[in-house]
């Protein structure tokens, strides 16, 4: 049974590397400063950051030991999130994403601080 367990959250890893290494790719192609790196071939873990603009930054880890989301603004942070919460929060980022490309302006907004999610 254990053994089992083991293969499939290796497995869930993988999975979530790989989504986040293309919604670096789209939040890129949207013009954001957007990054994942992952350590060697095995994508058993990633570190991915996309800037939100006016030093407004995501960061999300994610590894065999944990899962990490964190939200900082001005080098401070202002919330950090872990597990099933730190991937609901993704899932906002990502629903972002998709409702810009589905807009008719699909260009970075210009927003104030008060438009960036604090989503929790």
């Amino acid at each position: 049974m254990f053994t089992r367990l083991a293969h499939q959250h290796r497995q869930f890893v993988q999975d979530l590397v790989m989504n986040l290494k293309a919604l670096a790719i789209v939040l890129e192609k949207r013009g954001y400063l957007a990054s994942c790196y992952t350590c060697g071939q095995e994508m058993n873990s990633a570190s991915f950051m996309v800037s939100l603009g006016d030093n407004h930054l995501i960061r999300f880890l994610v590894s065999d030991y944990g899962i990490t989301w964190t939200e900082l603004c001005d080098d401070r942070e202002l919330m950090k999130l872990e597990g099933a919460e730190a991937i609901n929060q993704l899932q906002e980022l990502a629903n972002l994403v998709k409702t810009q490309v589905c807009s008719t302006d699909i260009e970075p907004q210009s927003q104030s601080s008060e438009d960036y999610f604090l989503i929790g």
